[in-house]
């Protein structure tokens, strides 16, 4: 089989960097650093498995690809933002270690209706929203929350209009950056230094990593092995997706808080 990540899709990578980064604010803490060669806790070789190159692990680029088949997308198409969020949704609701819910608004929308903790167990169908069931049914509370939200800040080119609250989605302590790019090259931006975003590249090919010795995974590929990449906002494509993280309910009504807070201001 193939023996590195060339050819599978930027964007699918750029969506696993997103979901890692949840996933270590939900087990690690957002405060949490990789040092190379540092033994790391048994949580954070949990959450490579899952993304190790072997078509069994539930968020490996094999599985992200086959799930945007389903969606029509031939493997190796062009991917964009929220192709990639509806195929992180879709593998969540089989991924029970990590017990993320997904939410991906539609029509630039989030609707707090349908996250809020005051809707009934029934009406959230137990996994595919903000609380999770026991055996018998019930709701037991907030399930941590990956909300992304695609949006079009443009047409053919980002309207500066736009900027400033772009910009303050970054501020925010529940952000995890944002999927988007240029046309067919995509990218990770996780913050931004003026006008310029600051992001990480997909496009290094690296060597597949599917093995593990002695319950560890070679880690090394799977971090920035130099300084991120910054590029000015008004080059980027206007099709984007933020990402939010929201490990407790309160964390949602925080971020709730401050998105209202940014429209009043603009």
């Amino acid at each position: 089989g193939p023996s590195s990540d060339a050819g599978w899709g930027c964007m699918l990578r750029c969506g696993q960097m997103m979901l890692a980064q949840a996933l270590i604010c939900r087990h690690l803490g957002r405060d949490w650093q990789w040092e190379k060669h540092k033994k790391q806790p048994e949580e954070y070789h949990r959450i490579l498995r899952c993304f190790l190159d072997r078509k069994a692990c539930c968020y490996s680029i094999h599985q992200m690809a086959q799930v945007c088949v389903g969606e029509g997308k031939s493997i190796g198409e062009w991917f964009g933002p929220n192709t990639v969020a509806q195929v992180l949704k879709k593998l969540a609701l089989f991924d029970e270690w990590n017990s993320l819910a997904v939410y991906v608004s539609m029509g630039n929308t989030v609707v707090i209706e349908d996250i809020s903790a005051s809707h009934s167990s029934a009406h959230l169908h137990g996994s595919a929203l903000g609380r999770s069931k026991n055996a018998g049914g019930l709701c037991t509370g907030w399930k941590p929350l990956l909300l992304i939200i695609p949006l079009r800040l443009g047409i053919n080119h980002i309207n500066p209009v736009y900027i400033d609250a772009f910009k303050e989605c970054f501020k925010m302590p529940q952000s995890l950056g944002a999927l988007g790019g240029k046309p067919n090259n995509a990218y990770y931006s996780i913050g931004f230094l003026g006008n310029e975003l600051i992001y990480l590249d997909p496009h290094t090919t690296q060597s597949f990593v599917d093995s593990e010795e002695n319950g560890t995974v070679d880690d090394e590929s799977f971090h920035c092995q130099e300084a991120p990449h910054r590029m000015k906002i008004m080059n980027l494509d206007p099709s984007v997706a933020l990402g939010f993280f929201c490990k407790e309910e309160c964390d949602f009504d925080n971020r709730c808080s401050l998105v209202q807070k940014v429209r009043v201001g603009t």
